[in-house]
Order: C-alpha cells, then sequence, then structure tokens
C-alpha cells in the first residue's frame, strides 16, 4: 500500500499538475464503473520474428516486426524492448494490470519452436495492451509502437521522457476523474463486499488454470510420444499381416493384401496425425493460461492497494468519533479512497470483460479444431474402408 503511493494518496499527500492528456476517465457503465473506453481503438500484429546481429556480428539477438492498425508504420523491437516497456507500465500503474510477458530463456534463444512460441505469447501480450483502454493510450506505450527502429535518437528521447514521468505512484492517482453528482458516489461497503468476491475468484481461478494446464501439458504429451506410438504399433501390425500374406501367391488374394497395406499405413498416419495436433488445439489454450496466470499474479497488490485505502477510511472514522481528526480532512479521505474504488472496478471488469471475449474465441478455436482433427482421422478409415469393396 506504502510502495504503490496509495497511502501517500489517500492521506492526501500526493501534489502534481496533471496535464489534459493525462486524464484517466472512469464511467459509471451497466456493470457499474468502467474505463472509458478508447476512442481510437486500434490492434497491432507481431510477425516476422529475424535474427540480427550489431558490434559488427559479435552480438545476435530476434527482432519481431510490429504494424500498428492505427499508422500501418512496421517498426522493429526487441525482447528487450518490451521488457522495458513492461517495467515502466507496472511502475506506472498500480491499480491496472499490466500482462506479464513471456518468460525469459537463457540457452536455446535462437531455436525456432522457442522463437515462435514466443512471438504467439508476444501477440496475446500485445492483443491485451491495445484492448486496454488506458494502457492503449500511454504515451510510453505509442512510443513503442510509432518510434521509427532507425531514429535511435529519438528512441532515447521517448525513453528518457517515459523514465522522468512524474505521473506515477502516488501521483498517478491524481489522474483519475470519477463521476459526480448524485447517485455517483459508491457504498463503501459494497465495494469491500464486490473486492472480496473478486479475490475469491482470482483465487479459484488460479487454481483451476493451473490444474487445467498441468492436464493439457499431460495430454499433448501423451499424444505427441504415446498416441502416435501406439497407433503407429498397430500399423505395423498390420504390415505384418499384409506381408504374411503376400507369400500366398493366388490371383484372388492380391487386393486384400494391398487393401490391408493400405489400412497399415493409414493407421500410421493418423500416428502422426495425433502427434501433430497439440500445435493446433492444445497450445494455443496454454498460452492463453500462461498469460491469465500473469494478470491472476497481479490483483493481489491491486486488491491490497484498494483494501489498504478502506482500511485508512475505517480509521479516519474512529478518528473523528475520538474527536482526533477534524470531519473535513476525513471526508478528504473518503474521496480519495473513492477514487481508488472506482479505478479497481473498473479494473475487475475490464478483466472479466475481456476474459469472456478470450475463453469463448479460444474455446471455439479448440473445438473446431478437434472436428476437424477427427474428420480427417475418420477421412483416412474411410479410405482404408473402402480399399476393401473391391476384394
Amino acid at each position: 500500500f506504502v510502495k504503490s503511493g496509495g497511502e501517500a494518496f489517500v492521506l492526501g499527500e500526493a501534489s502534481g499538475f496533471v496535464k489534459d492528456g493525462d486524464k484517466l476517465c472512469v464511467v459509471l457503465g451497466p456493470r457499474g464503473p468502467e474505463w472509458q473506453e478508447n476512442p481510437y481503438p486500434f490492434q497491432c500484429s507481431i510477425e516476422d520474428p529475424t535474427k540480427q546481429t550489431k558490434f559488427k556480428g559479435m552480438k545476435s539477438y530476434i527482432a519481431y516486426k510490429l504494424v500498428p492498425s492505427h499508422t500501418g508504420q512496421q517498426v522493429h523491437r526487441r525482447y528487450k524492448h518490451f521488457d522495458w516497456l513492461y517495467g515502466r507500465l507496472a511502475e506506472k500503474f498500480p491499480v491496472i494490470s499490466v500482462p506479464h510477458l513471456p518468460e525469459k530463456q537463457a540457452t536455446g534463444r535462437f531455436e525456432e519452436d522457442f522463437i515462435s512460441k514466443r512471438r504467439k505469447g508476444l501477440a496475446w501480450w500485445m492483443d491485451h495492451m491495445c484492448s486496454h483502454p488506458v494502457l492503449a493510450q500511454c504515451d510510453a506505450f505509442q512510443h513503442f509502437l510509432t518510434c521509427p527502429s532507425t531514429d535511435e535518437k529519438a528512441w532515447k528521447q521517448g525513453k528518457r521522457k517515459a523514465e522522468k514521468d512524474e505521473m506515477v505512484g502516488a501521483n498517478f492517482f491524481l489522474t483519475i476523474s470519477v463521476p459526480t453528482g448524485p447517485g455517483a458516489s459508491l457504498d463503501l461497503q459494497e465495494v469491500e463486499s464486490q473486492v472480496d468476491g473478486f479475490k475469491a475468484f482470482t483465487k479459484k481461478m488460479d487454481e483451476s488454470a493451473l490444474q487445467l494446464n498441468h492436464t493439457a501439458n499431460e495430454f499433448a504429451r501423451k499424444q505427441v510420444t504415446g498416441f502416435k506410438k501406439e497407433y503407429q504399433k498397430v500399423g505395423h501390425s498390420f504390415k505384418c499381416l499384409s506381408q504374411a500374406f503376400e507369400l500366398d501367391q493366388q490371383v484372388f488374394s492380391a487386393g486384400l493384401n494391398q487393401a490391408i497395406a493400405f489400412t497399415a499405413e493409414a493407421y500410421d498416419a493418423i500416428g502422426d496425425l495425433f502427434a501433430d495436433q497439440p500445435r493446433q488445439d492444445l497450445d494455443p489454450v496454454m498460452d492463453l493460461l500462461a498469460l491469465y496466470q500473469g494478470h491472476l499474479a497481479n490483483f493481489p497488490d491491486i486488491i491490497h492497494v484498494q483494501k489498504g485505502a478502506l482500511t485508512k477510511v475505517k480509521e479516519s472514522k474512529r478518528h473523528v468519533e475520538e474527536g482526533k481528526m477534524e470531519l473535513q480532512k476525513a471526508e478528504g479521505i473518503q474521496e480519495r479512497c473513492n477514487i481508488i474504488s472506482f479505478a479497481t472496478l473498473a479494473e475487475i471488469n475490464h478483466f472479466h470483460k475481456i476474459r469472456v471475449r478470450d475463453f469463448k474465441s479460444q474455446m471455439q478455436h479448440f473445438l473446431q479444431q478437434q472436428i476437424l482433427f477427427f474428420q480427417k482421422v475418420t477421412q483416412k478409415l474411410e479410405e482404408a474402408l473402402h480399399k476393401y469393396d473391391s476384394v
């Protein structure tokens, strides 16, 4: 609570000049407080990871091509640039869940599978950044997306500007404007109950995401090794049978021998289909779970800031009753706690909104891929079956 600047803000110790461009609005939507939508929504693709070198080839790194839809201008960024941006935003926004980046890796960084997996992880990360009404419009993020890769001077200037940003910590809360007027103030008991409910939800979601990740991982491993091996074992056995039948030189046997040999090939191919399948359906589910586990790891700190503010309100009420604090000061504390509560509830609402969007599309993709897979298996078996028609 102290580290985030929440305490200094609630006690009225934060002071700074808020420029119009720094203002963040919370509005009342149908589900309660929400971040005001980005009036100019955009997306950004991450493609073509390429190996590049510097210092005359002594140092190698992977650069990713980013194309933001609102500029259409491509820029190239390294993982260390993403890492820098993540650090800035995590420090600046104490009540916003900045998505975690895919994990760092010291060895095997240039292996194709690792680069492909990291690109997919960064694509999910980018989607969550662009979908967030506050993060998407943040100056540091816009600088990251739009500064030309070749302009080292402009990059460093923007970087320094972001690092000198004064609207961090306690001052960040000064930038939040919340609904005012009748019906706009929050019932603190109701807020506490909602936040407690969300805390229980995140705990349960974290446990189930961990379990699903473990199960999917295990199932994928079985498909790649176990299932493939078992199907190909069946295929090999059919092949042995057809080879035995081939010792019979009768003309009328030839069709059967060929059909059984074809069945053997079909089972061999089905084994390969099983081994390739997790890449299409289970891996994307695990990528999504990894991103959400990052979000879930952020929320205890966000909830802690909100809880700290509520505690200060309760203390101030007690101090007023005991004559240790003026009513006006206590009202100021409650007002500032109200701002933190609005921001926290807006962030919770945003989390639920994108969670429903992401899991809906990912589950649809998973099931579509499963259906396609079993259709391919069925097709192989039907082809084998028809080979017996002319025997």
